[in-house]
């Protein structure tokens, strides 16, 4: 039954849903998942608002195509995969005006007899059905696709396609290139905020703007002795964009700077402030530093996008083993759960998605965080402000007079810290902190370095986790690799017989992955759970090795073993792994990474 927007749309749309088969049983029937794969999912549902689509995906079990064809099936309409496949239709964009497309992420395929054939990707959104329908003044057949792939449909079409980055300079067709501007003067009529058209403000819009749909997770604005070095960071690796003029600096910097809401005039001292800009009818923040340097202020945007911690544990990288494990901990009723690698390794993404499992009607979760990065609705979000006394330890106690079930610290930084969030998870709460450490085992010692007693230690910490991101092979160009380089196979432990039976991948290059041969991260896990000798250990200020063993015997998979199944089924390569094997492996080898 195809879904109509005409009069009487709430009883056709009560009718069908009674007619209607679930989307479960229409998955089921085409063998995308098993019965037993549907209760699982139906039970994570259940007391969410997410629905079982939605699930199933987080779960791993199915993929956006999949769902969405079942929700064509289910409500009669047509489905189209917008990837150009033989005998697919050509959708044509001038059927209707550009901004109706990007704003509702719509596309129009083909007009007959005064009716439009919209391709959209959600099938209840009635009211965006009867919005379109009046300002087209049509009748409308909608179709569904995923909301990814019209997405990368309307970008390619526009010249804008979001995981390339385009070789022409920004200058040239933003900013005209022979106004002078003087390199001491730092505020000019070309930053005025409510003048939309300024040469200064198109460039800075134009490239954050591009940033965002590249999957930049950082811009870097960083002046040089006679140029402006525009980079962008693409799964943990810097990429220049462009070298603007010297002098366009001062206006450039001044327009970031007032944007992020910071003071324009002080040079001297770093500075932080946050924007908030539409990109693609998407809401996106941007946490922005100001760091004076030699050649004039460095400015870093860290883009933070709300969806990226909400991607569902198992899509972090977890294997089934891990993933298991971790499920259990974070329903402990206390503890302490520590999440240890350096910056920028995916520690936040890791506890938010843990946070967003926990977080439930019946339960009261406070966060102590610096800065506050993505907000939560149910969650009590307290931002440290050391400058007013409002410190982590300060936070910290005043948590504990809230009755919370779920604390979540963002960083253990001193004793203090350390103490207050033990003597949380001794008197019954669940506690989640961050450790900027290694290795799992070496948050044991980092906390007794820090004047813990070590019987504490052992007593309230439940598990500890390390992890790093490592880059994904390019689905699109990734080859099976006959012959891999046997220096990264020994420094991640892979046998030369091991080879042949497995789907050991490399790298090619395309234009998908702006020839680079790597698409997407996920993270690498090196899991320790606390047993009794582990405790006993920590418990004697056992030295590191001696507690990496007790951890190894204990079940422990190490961060190399854990890359290594990746590489096996052809997931990442064996040099990407070896970034994060021991130092003294990779100068034995001699090598270079």
């Amino acid at each position: 039954m195809i879904l109509c927007v005409e009069g009487g749309i709430a009883t056709s749309y009560l009718m069908a849903r009674k007619l209607r088969r679930k989307i479960g049983e229409i998955l089921i029937e085409e063998g995308v998942i098993t019965k037993e794969q549907l209760g699982v999912a139906l039970e994570a549902a259940s007391g969410t608002a997410k629905k079982v689509g939605e699930v199933l995906q987080e779960q791993g079990v199915c993929d956006a195509k999949a769902i969405v064809k079942a929700l064509a099936e289910q409500f009669g309409m047509k489905f189209i995969a917008l990837d150009g496949a033989e005998g697919e239709q050509t959708p044509d964009l001038d059927l209707i005006p550009k901004d109706v497309i990007q704003k509702h992420v719509i596309i129009p395929l083909s007009k007959v007899n005064d009716k439009l054939q919209l391709i959209i990707h959600d099938p209840l959104n009635l009211e965006l059905l009867d919005l379109l329908r009046f300002r087209l003044n049509c009748e409308l057949e909608p179709i569904l696709s995923t909301k990814e792939a019209i997405q990368a449909y309307i970008g390619k079409v526009s010249g804008k396609e979001s995981n390339v980055i385009s070789e022409t300079s920004l200058v040239t067709d933003s900013v005209d290139v022979s106004v002078d501007r003087s390199v001491d003067k730092s505020v000019d009529s070309s930053i005025d905020l409510d003048d939309e058209q300024a040469p200064i403000v198109k460039l800075v819009a134009r490239f954050i703007t591009e940033a965002v749909r590249n999957r930049t997770s950082d811009i870097h604005i960083e002046p040089m002795e006679d140029r402006v070095v525009l980079r962008y960071r693409i799964d943990g690796v810097c990429h220049i964009r462009d070298n603007l003029p010297k002098r366009m600096q001062p206006a450039i910097l001044a327009r970031l700077k007032l944007m992020a809401g910071v003071n324009i005039a002080e040079k001297r001292i770093p500075q932080d402030g946050r924007i908030k800009m539409g990109v693609d009818s998407e809401q996106i923040d941007f946490r922005v530093s100001c760091c004076p340097a030699y050649h004039g202020e460095s400015v870093v945007l860290r883009i933070l996008r709300p969806d990226s911690v909400r991607i569902g544990l198992k899509n972090i990288g977890f294997e089934q083993e891990n993933y298991d494990a971790f499920m259990k901990l974070i329903r402990k009723p206390n503890g302490i759960l520590l999440v240890t690698g350096p910056t920028g390794s995916g520690k936040t993404t890791t506890l938010y998605s843990a946070l967003d499992i926990l977080n439930r009607p019946d339960r009261k979760i406070i966060t102590a965080e610096d800065p506050i990065e993505y907000s939560f609705a149910g969650i009590n979000q307290c931002q440290v402000r050391d400058s007013i006394g409002l410190t982590f330890s300060a936070i910290l106690r005043a948590m504990l007079r809230q009755a919370p079930n779920v604390i979540l610290v963002g960083e253990i930084r001193d004793r203090e810290v350390a103490d207050i969030a033990i003597q949380a998870a001794l008197t019954g709460h669940l506690v989640f902190s961050t450790l900027h450490t290694n290795d799992a085992p070496s948050a044991i010692t980092r906390l007794i370095d820090m004047g813990v007693k070590p019987y504490l230690v052992a007593s309230s910490i439940q598990a500890i986790m390390a992890q790093r991101l490592i880059r994904l092979l390019c689905p699109d160009c990734k080859v099976k690799d006959d012959s891999p380089d046997p220096k990264y196979l020994r420094i991640v432990g892979i046998e030369p017989e091991e080879v042949p039976l497995s789907n050991i991948c490399k790298s090619v290059g395309c234009s998908k992955c702006g020839n680079v041969g790597y698409r997407g991260r996920k993270a690498i896990f090196e899991m320790m759970i606390m047993n009794n000798e582990i405790r006993e250990l920590a418990f004697n200020r056992a030295p590191l090795g001696q507690i990496r063993q007790a951890g190894i015997r204990g079940g422990m998979r190490t961060l190399v073993e854990d890359g290594k199944i990746k590489i096996l089924r052809g997931d990442t390569t064996a040099e990407e792994i070896a970034k994060f094997a021991q130092a003294e492996a990779l100068l034995a080898d001699n090598v270079d990474i």
